[in-house]
């Protein structure tokens, strides 16, 4: 239900059954005129009891009580029928979206070439638990990278908990088999988690500080990074692509990186490819990419609240108060 369909307040669904409520003064006459009489000889007598006769009891005063609330009855039964309802208007909710942070661990995120005197991993990882802690809307996961991708932490509501695995992501030990940069498999695993998903936005954020090195001409059974865009733009998720610093020799000389593949992941599924030469500008970069990544607002909401209950509880009382009052408190003898 939309705002413009709604209106606010009390309301009546079916107000046709109110015509039986006009009912009630009529059934009122017709049940007064209906009284047992019996013919009595001083009748006259009673007749002028108002007059300075007989005098009336506050039992005789009373005595059509039972047929007002009868009446009453008759109203409150048309008024349950007609089905009271109101309409009250919802606090507006946020339509969140599922983010997975695919984090680089390969050894080459130790250097320190951003600045502040920590390394790569450590600035990379401090930057992406602000970004969680921002998305209040969002569900948040991490995938941790290097020559396979793993799960840290699926979508999950718990920020906290997210930000906390964020930081515990450890880096592989140098020259280890392990220490390799699968970005093609990191996407494409998060792309597979997030297909899954029923929120209607799906984004991947993918850190890296290195160019893919593991899908080659020499593995084509390995993932590409092109191969896990398509993917991604074919299941509706977005890829944003962070590269930081520079790409790093075995001397430890510093090269610049071949781009080509991240940019086009980011490209090809919607997304923005961004360069972070210190951690200032890393940090920048998240919440250039927080602000890209607006949550919007759900369909206004409407609480619908019947009232149906009251006037028919109301009525059952009103007629157990009646058939209390005739045949106990004001009852009459034909």
């Amino acid at each position: 239900m939309t705002l413009a369909a709604a209106e606010f307040g009390l309301s009546l669904r079916d107000p046709a059954w109110l015509a039986l409520a006009a009912l009630a003064p009529l059934f009122w006459l017709w049940r007064a005129r209906q009284r047992p009489r019996v013919p009595f000889a001083a009748a006259a007598l009673l007749d002028d009891a108002g007059a300075g006769g007989l005098p009336r009891t506050w039992r005789q005063r009373w005595c059509r009580l039972p047929l007002l609330l009868e009446a009453l009855v008759l109203a409150c039964a048309a008024a349950a029928l007609a089905r009271p309802v109101e309409r009250l208007p919802l606090p507006p909710e946020r339509e969140g979206i599922d983010v997975l942070l695919c984090v680089d661990a390969s050894s080459s995120m130790a250097a320190d070439d951003l600045g502040g005197g920590r390394s790569r991993h450590d600035l990379a990882a401090a930057a992406a638990a602000e970004f969680v802690r921002r998305r209040r809307d969002d569900r948040v996961g991490c995938v941790r990278f290097a020559r396979y991708a793993d799960l840290v932490c699926p979508p999950t509501l718990d920020h906290e908990a997210a930000a906390l695995l964020l930081q515990q992501i450890r880096l592989v030990a140098a020259d280890s088999p392990e220490d390799a940069t699968a970005i093609g498999a990191a996407v494409a695993l998060a792309a597979t988690v997030l297909a899954r998903s029923p929120a209607r936005g799906k984004v991947v954020v993918v850190l890296t500080d290195g160019e893919e090195n593991v899908a080659t001409q020499q593995t084509p059974q390995e993932i590409a990074p092109l191969h896990a865009a398509q993917l991604c733009a074919r299941l509706g998720v977005r890829v944003h692509s962070v590269v930081v610093g520079q790409g790093t020799r075995k001397d430890g000389r510093f090269v610049p990186l071949d781009t080509t593949a991240v940019r086009q992941l980011a490209a090809t599924t919607g997304g923005r490819f961004f360069a972070a030469r210190d951690g200032t500008a890393l940090q920048q970069v998240y919440r250039e990419i927080d602000a890209l990544e607006k949550v919007a607002f759900a369909e206004p909401r409407v609480l619908v609240v019947e009232w149906f209950a009251l006037p028919a509880a109301l009525a059952v009382l009103l007629a157990a108060l009646a058939h209390w009052c005739r045949g106990r408190w004001l009852e009459v003898l034909p």
